[in-house]
């Protein structure tokens, strides 16, 4: 599969190993700030080794991570967000089975925890740096063939100019993006 190439995250068992606020952060550490030991992240998110090692092995189990070989002597892992799809899709309720759907429901509820964080973070990051904040609100009407079409050219453009840290150019920072669209009569 590209990268660039739609994902969808529907297989159960990858599901839940995401579905974890522990797993969560470590693999957004990891994309952020890059590789890290089982002890760095242990120190970072309040955690002992031995629980971030069982999570960080989670991860790997299922694709998220790799082991940095090079980098990685004795006890000493070094860890990196593997390459994969930069285009993530969840599933639908129904295309789960009925045991399989609490995951879903774990891994949204953890994500929507997260986004209210990071827009709790907004106001203070804009007074520092105005210029690196950038927000858009608006209504439309759509079909629900039109909402598809919006939603696929967004993940075209987002897809377009994600750039890893290896790949990216000079000065570049990493950048937080999301879109809420939902109806607004619901």
């Amino acid at each position: 599969m590209k990268d660039d190439e739609p994902f969808l995250l529907d297989d159960p068992a990858r599901l839940k190993a995401l579905a974890h606020p522990m797993r969560r952060r470590m693999l957004s550490h990891l994309e952020i700030h890059g590789p890290a030991t089982s002890t760095t992240l242990g120190e970072l998110l309040g955690a002992k080794t031995g629980t971030t090692s069982y999570h960080l092995r989670q991860l790997e189990k299922y694709g998220f991570i790799e082991e940095i070989p090079e980098r990685s002597a004795g006890r000493e892992r070094w860890w990196r967000k593997a390459p994969g799809p930069r285009d993530l899709r969840l599933p639908t309720p129904d295309q789960l089975s009925p045991e399989d759907r609490p995951a879903l429901v774990e891994f949204h509820r953890i994500g929507l925890e997260e986004d209210l964080r990071m827009l709790g973070r907004l106001p203070a990051v804009y007074e520092r740096d105005p210029r690196w904040v950038k927000a858009s609100r608006g209504l439309s009407r759509m079909t629900e063939a039109e909402f598809e079409e919006f939603f696929e050219a967004y993940m075209t453009l987002l897809t377009k100019h994600a750039r890893r840290a290896e790949d990216a150019s000079p000065g570049a920072r990493p950048v937080y993006i999301r879109l809420w669209a939902f109806p607004a009569d619901d």
